[in-house]
């Protein structure tokens, strides 16, 4: 069984600004799979379902991004899950927009959602998927606004294709692992 956990703020305000890209892969995943996005628990709203086979549960945890590992800790133990069959997909403003990575572990990058999860779950190793959001063009410009920013429509028609590709590596991690998947996605170009 996997848990697929995206990262994101709960609340229509915050639908569609750069920090909700991970809720946007777990939308997408569980349209293309028809995975009910229904239940609240641990502190996430889940679904359980099947990607190629697998057992999968998707989630998106309800805490606001800086709790997020509460969710995650809450829902490894339910599921009695080991680190390496929970996959996490964020934004990453080290990336330029459009493109994604893929790492086993890694430290949180300044992320305050994925260093929730490693302080919850005391370790730093689990699958990430990261999506680039880019930087903000001037660097005064506030990072919490930068995040909590919508895109605009060009920076959509950048987006939505790497978040398809994010959607697309999970399969592959699951079925082949993380290093097949680093090596199909990690490319230097536009992903």
């Amino acid at each position: 069984m996997y848990l697929i956990v995206g990262l994101g703020n709960p609340g229509a305000q915050y639908a569609g600004t750069r920090h909700n890209v991970g809720f946007e892969v777990i939308d997408y995943l569980s349209s293309v799979y028809n995975i009910n996005m229904s239940r609240l628990k641990h502190k996430a709203l889940i679904g359980e379902g099947f990607i190629q086979g697998n057992k999968v549960i998707l989630a998106k945890p309800q805490t606001y991004m800086n709790l997020s590992g509460e969710s995650v800790r809450d829902l490894k133990e339910w599921y009695k899950l080991d680190n390496s069959n929970i996959i996490v997909i964020y934004d990453d403003i080290s990336l330029q927009l459009g493109r994604i990575r893929i790492r086993a572990k890694g430290s949180d990058g300044g992320h305050n959602g994925v260093k929730s999860i490693i302080y919850q779950m005391q370790s730093d190793v689990f699958p990430r998927i990261k999506i680039g959001i880019g930087q903000p063009s001037h660097p005064d410009y506030d990072l919490a606004d930068y995040v909590l920013g919508k895109f605009s429509r060009e920076e959509l028609e950048i987006l939505i294709p790497s978040l398809k590709k994010a959607a697309e590596a999970v399969p592959v991690i699951i079925q082949a692992g993380v290093n097949v998947a680093m090596n199909k996605f990690n490319g230097n170009g536009m992903v």
